[in-house]
């Protein structure tokens, strides 16, 4: 195998934040235990900041994009893996401070890969990526608070992208009635077909915050912060739950004290990035039990390595619906 291949590769100049797909080979790779040959990837929210500067995700540079990866063990100097292992890495700085999966080459710390499970291809385990893996999080999140199907329906906002559609998936083949709080009410269908229940408009969550409204679900999923889920929080049962885990619509929380002293809420932060591996491993032992592969297959966009640049721009702008599968060998 040649050592050389192709990458995105994010930098900067003095006009702004550029990626381009270029070419780089092995010796450029930053330091680790175990040499990937990446076969897929996935693009994220989080990825489509990066790539096109709206945040400053990547804080070296320059640096190869995409905080998933999937692929085959080329060489390993750590005795956990050989030559061969199919592996999958989500987060750990990937995109950020050490290149990341939008390459046909990885080399990183043996202590970031979890053994891809034998139920998913490396393709599936992308069609999940980060996204998905928070969306396990978060309902894990859920359950540890004691929610059960019993309890009452869950919200899950951002519906339609790439959190929402795993949650939805997940949380109606665990038993849960969903409601889905989307701006794109052409994808209702769609999301009906994933499990929800019910579809809201997501105007009715992103304007200014009451203390306290109406209770109307016992738990939820929020992906996009900000005035929604101060909104989220405030509609929340006595006793419920809310899994905070995205910034869409901003890092703000412009809420009050009210649903948490006289309801009793909890709000569980999801961290997916740095998360333990007992917990991510955890998550990915669901993800292979209780996650519909009919369902997961109707939330793929299928890519080649570089339609990422085209799509970058389109899911920081709310335009791409579901999982990006990124196809890196193509």
């Amino acid at each position: 195998m040649s050592d050389q291949f192709r990458a995105i590769v994010i930098n900067k100049d003095a006009s702004g934040t550029k990626a381009s797909l270029t070419t780089l080979d092995d010796s450029q790779l930053m330091e680790g235990d175990v040499t990937v040959a990446v076969s897929h990837s996935t693009l994220n929210f989080k990825d489509g900041l990066a790539i096109t500067g709206s945040a400053p995700i990547a804080r070296k540079l320059p640096m190869v994009g995409g905080i998933d990866l999937a692929g085959s063990v080329i060489e390993s100097s750590d005795a956990r893996y050989n030559k061969g292992d199919l592996v999958i890495v989500n987060g750990f700085g990937l995109s950020e401070t050490h290149f990341g999966g939008y390459a046909e080459h990885a080399r990183v710390k043996a202590d970031w890969l979890v053994r891809l499970p034998k139920e998913f291809t490396p393709a599936q385990a992308m069609a999940i990526g980060t996204a998905g893996y928070t969306a396990m999080l978060s309902v894990l999140a859920l359950e540890d608070a004691g929610l059960k199907p019993s309890g009452g329906p869950v919200l899950v906002t951002g519906a339609a992208g790439g959190v929402g559609s795993v949650a939805i998936s997940l949380l109606s083949t665990l038993g849960y009635k969903v409601i889905a709080s989307t701006g794109r009410p052409q994808e209702a269908d769609y999301l009906k077909q994933l499990g929800a229940s019910e579809i809201i408009d997501r105007a009715g969550l992103s304007g200014d915050a009451k203390p306290l409204g109406k209770e109307r679900w016992a738990g939820a999923v929020d992906s996009v912060g900000s005035k929604t889920l101060a909104n989220v929080l405030a509609s929340t049962q006595y006793g419920g739950v809310v899994a905070a885990c995205g910034l869409a619509q901003g890092m703000d929380l412009p809420s009050s004290v009210a649903p948490f002293i006289l309801r009793g809420v909890a709000l569980a932060g999801i961290e997916s990035v740095y998360c333990p591996m007992p917990r991510r491993v955890r998550a990915w032992e669901h993800l292979a039990m209780n996650l519909d592969r009919d369902k997961l297959e109707r939330t793929i966009v299928r890519a080649k390595l570089a339609d990422v640049l085209t799509l970058a721009p389109q899911i920081v702008k709310g335009q791409v619906r579901g999982r990006v599968v990124v196809d890196v060998s193509k």
